[in-house]
């Protein structure tokens, strides 16, 4: 709230709070005595897509995992969409999509039955989960292969069903863990496409690479983090400036050192 005079007369007006569709506040997650995540705070908002860079094993996959309700952690808060991931699981669910580094489908059902499940857990009527099924299996090419086990598929069709399964129910926030691994250019092109999609339609995208010209090309915001802490975090311009994205990493993990 704020004061406003005109003409003699005080008005008393609102500021619209920006809202944040993930929050993450003081995030500790520890494997015994070692922190993986160490006080790590961060949001993302509505419209944003949000990069997470750092080396293997520096705390990317554990803070995404406990984003996602996964694994519990040790102390802070994570909100999506203004529900807590600890009390309100069933809320932040319903609003998100994960995708793993290393997708585990159900290599017993066909392409079209795993998605078909996944459509009756999100409650997507039927007429919804034709059109978002034909269009995306179309633009991957998986079409003719729907009517396989997923036992038969390469590892670049199965990260394809795994990304159709993602957006099977038109999620808020999509979370995903390396994306672009085992994707050849093309299906590559059309998931940057619908990741912009996403975000132009007011839902959020966070998401873990190591390709760090994608992440300068491609994302609003970066977060680099090393040591399960974050070393820098902010829109590309105020992390970068001038430099390249991977000349300015590269220095931060020497000075991390």
């Amino acid at each position: 709230m704020f004061y406003s005079e005109w003409n003699g007369t005080i008005y008393l007006l609102s500021i619209k709070e920006e809202k944040t569709m993930l929050n993450i506040s003081h995030l500790t997650k520890c494997y015994g005595d070692k922190k993986a995540v160490d006080d790590l705070s961060l949001h993302i908002a509505p419209g944003e897509i949000y990069g997470f860079i750092g080396h293997n094993g520096a705390g990317k996959t554990t803070t995404l995992k406990s984003v996602v309700g996964i694994l519990q952690f040790d102390s802070g808060e994570i909100t999506i969409d203004g529900h807590s991931i600890q009390s309100e699981p069933l809320e932040c669910k319903k609003a998100l999509a994960y995708i793993p580094d290393n997708p585990d489908l159900y290599e017993y059902m066909t392409g079209l039955q795993y998605l078909s499940f996944l459509a009756d857990v999100f409650a997507v009527s039927a007429l919804e989960r034709q059109e978002r099924i034909e269009k995306y299996a179309a633009m991957f090419e998986l079409t003719d292969d729907l009517g396989q086990p997923i036992a038969s598929y390469s590892h670049g069709m199965k990260q394809k069903l795994a990304i159709i399964a993602a957006w099977i129910h038109d999620p808020k926030l999509i979370i995903m863990d390396e994306p672009f691994v085992g994707l050849d250019p093309k299906a590559s092109h059309l998931l940057k496409g619908m990741m912009r999609e996403v975000c132009d339609q007011g839902g959020a995208i966070f998401f873990s690479t190591h390709v760090l010209e994608v992440a300068e090309k491609l994302c609003d915001k970066v977060a680099i983090i090393k040591g399960g802490k974050l070393i820098r975090s902010g829109t590309m311009e105020e992390v970068k400036g001038d430099d390249s994205l991977e000349e300015v990493f590269l220095e931060l993990e020497g000075e991390s050192c």
